[in-house]
């Protein structure tokens, strides 16, 4: 999901920096929802596990270039399930500033592009969510078609803004449409593996209900809302 640098460039950056403060207000507004729920506490536990997590995404996990972009198994819904949308939001924009601070510098100006591509696909899906999970059901109570619906609309969300970073700064041309293709096609299968790493995650919270060491989570995994 990292645009390549060179891709956009210019005074067409100026717009990334717009768009990075309008998530941040979202990501601002949702920190103090969860402080006010959660405590602080709670807040700097999970946002310290999200962005441990995130950096090992970005390092660890396999990752390729492909077309206009780099493919990621970045887990957004995962992040989103077990620890909320502040801890999970924190925790990418944390673990990607990270990641491009010690192993990726060239990446670092592209990083509120970057940004977006990742926190208003997050913020969409804790919307769908919502829609597609009824108040009355706890996160290790979801089915497997909830969790695609989920993991669906978080990686289609990263594509399309990868797609219009790129036909933003490139045009429209051949050329980029095809890498544009080609990276959506790529990312996209990662919705075969991340519905089942939700699943998982939430199977093994389950396995911990009532047991000490589970408040790092968000409250909703164990409890309807």
């Amino acid at each position: 999901m990292h645009i390549e640098p060179g891709i956009v460039a210019g005074a067409k950056m100026a717009l990334g920096y717009a768009t990075a403060a309008g998530a941040a207000t979202v990501g601002l507004k949702l920190t103090a929802d969860t402080i006010r729920q959660s405590g602080i506490t709670a807040l700097i536990g999970r946002s310290a596990v999200t962005t441990a997590a995130v950096f090992s995404f970005f390092q660890i996990l396999p990752h390729f270039p492909v077309g206009v972009s780099e493919v990621h198994f970045i887990l957004g819904s995962t992040l989103f399930l077990m620890f909320g949308a502040a801890p999970a939001a924190i925790g990418l924009a944390m673990g990607l500033l990270l990641q491009g601070m010690f192993f990726a510098p060239a990446d670092l100006p592209q990083y509120f592009i970057n940004i977006t591509t990742l926190l208003v696909p997050l913020f969409a899906m804790g919307a769908l969510a919502k829609r597609v999970i009824a108040p009355g059901t706890a996160y290790v109570d979801l089915k497997y078609r909830q969790a695609l619906a989920l993991s669906t609309a978080y990686q289609g969300g990263v594509v399309a803004w990868v797609g219009f970073w790129a036909f933003y700064g490139q045009g429209f041309g051949a050329e980029t449409m095809t890498s544009v293709l080609s990276f959506g096609g790529a990312y996209m299968l990662v919705v075969l593996i991340e519905p089942l790493a939700d699943l998982a995650a939430l199977a093994a919270a389950k396995a911990l209900r009532g047991r000490a060491g589970t408040g790092i989570l968000t409250p909703r995994v164990f409890a309807a809302a």
